[in-house]
């Protein structure tokens, strides 16, 4: 080989070398950049501002349960909840419809306009209950999540002594409504989209509920759902678990991960009720958690946050409230029950909690109803 092309030979090597060296470089600094975004996201403080005697929306002759808000194109804030006869009792799994009310403010006053998701007959996986909505605004539609059910609606229980249809709770499943305003026409569907799993060990093998559902930053969407398995005797089952489900799109479909979330070791049933969202490069939730002394449970709010929506941890400020309301004439007031929490969102920044809350009459008969509740968030960089 001549001096001039063992030349050529050397100067093309050198180039690949350094092109190699610069696309090395290159990824690193994205690497880098990457790990900073995650490094910088802040730690979130979440408390209760003081609540508006406005800021309540009860019904006296129906027991009133959650509550989710979205704001319309109308300029109104539309908030869907669920609803039951309160002479019935405590009759939720198998006698609740989602319905509507407006607002010109996410603090309320509300007004009831309509059933969004009303009974439609035991024929379908989800016509004879429809329970603890929540909505969201994706790509200019609008998508109500739900557990629905069916089954033959007999009331087992009576006002001040609860106990529960198990037909229509182990029927639970997840589904979504799709609308183009919140005002409806609400289209429904015939299958669920969050089903049980066929194998029996399976976490989600008994029934699934209580969708939580927001939007990745890919686009994708990403659900966290109640789950009860039977490894536990029936016909309640167990444990109550929490599992992760990614979608393509707001109807799916849905790919579930195998592990459960909010776990504590050694307790059958930890928490319930997420509400989950993505903010400043991390997702977060408020859950209620479930302390379990003997048969005495003890319920709060507290906070978890994940880096990637599938693995979750203890944010570093857990604790929110032990259910725990002031009022803005400065009286403070704890519930028996502060749950269902739903965040409302405004301009990329929460604004309001909605959750449902109850009281004890004269009679000791439950009188459940939706507060909302402003929210203070102090961001503490890391």
């Amino acid at each position: 080989m001549s001096s001039f092309n063992q030349a050529i030979k050397l100067f093309q090597t050198s180039l690949l070398a350094c092109s190699l060296a610069m696309a090395a470089l290159s990824s690193c600094k994205e690497e880098k950049k990457g790990a900073s975004v995650v490094a910088q996201s802040p730690d979130f403080k979440i408390e209760f501002g003081k609540v508006s005697p406005k800021s309540i929306f009860r019904n006296d002759s129906l027991s009133i349960w959650g509550g989710s808000l979205v704001k319309g194109e109308d300029g109104l804030y539309h908030m869907f909840y669920s609803r039951w006869p309160k002479k019935i009792g405590w009759e939720w799994v198998n006698y609740s419809e989602i319905a509507h009310a407006v607002s010109e403010s996410p603090f309320g006053p509300f007004e009831h306009k309509d059933v969004a998701l009303p009974d439609r007959g035991p024929e379908f996986w989800d016509g004879s209950t429809t329970h603890n909505p929540t909505v969201h605004k994706f790509n200019g539609k609008y998508y109500l999540y739900y557990m629905g059910n069916t089954g033959d609606k007999r009331i087992v229980s009576v006002p001040g002594k609860p106990k529960i249809n198990w037909v229509h709770r182990n029927n639970q499943r997840i589904g979504v409504a799709v609308a183009d305003s919140p005002n409806g026409p609400w289209k429904r569907f015939d299958k669920p989209i969050i089903d049980v799993s066929p194998n029996e060990d399976a976490h989600d093998a008994l029934m699934t509920s209580n969708p939580s559902v927001c939007q990745m930053p890919d686009g994708k969407i990403l659900m966290v759902y109640k789950a009860v398995g039977k490894k536990d005797p029936l016909p309640g089952g167990g444990p109550v678990v929490h599992m992760v489900a990614i979608g393509d799109s707001p109807t799916g479909p849905f790919k579930k991960y195998p592990e459960p979330v909010f776990t504590f070791e050694g307790e059958r049933f930890p928490a319930e009720d997420p509400y989950i969202w993505y903010q400043d490069g991390k997702f977060r939730a408020i859950v209620k958690r479930i302390r379990h002394q003997g048969k005495i449970r003890e319920f709060s709010l507290v906070h978890y946050d994940s880096e990637d929506g599938i693995h979750w941890d203890k944010a570093k400020n857990f604790e929110i409230s032990k259910r725990i309301v002031q009022w803005e004439n400065g009286r403070v007031q704890q519930f028996e029950h502060l749950e269902r929490p739903q965040v409302y969102m405004e301009n990329g920044e929460p604004m309001a909690l909605l959750c449902a809350a109850d009281t004890l009459d004269a009679k000791g008969i439950r009188e459940s109803f939706n507060i909302q509740i402003p929210l203070k968030i102090e961001k503490i960089a890391p």
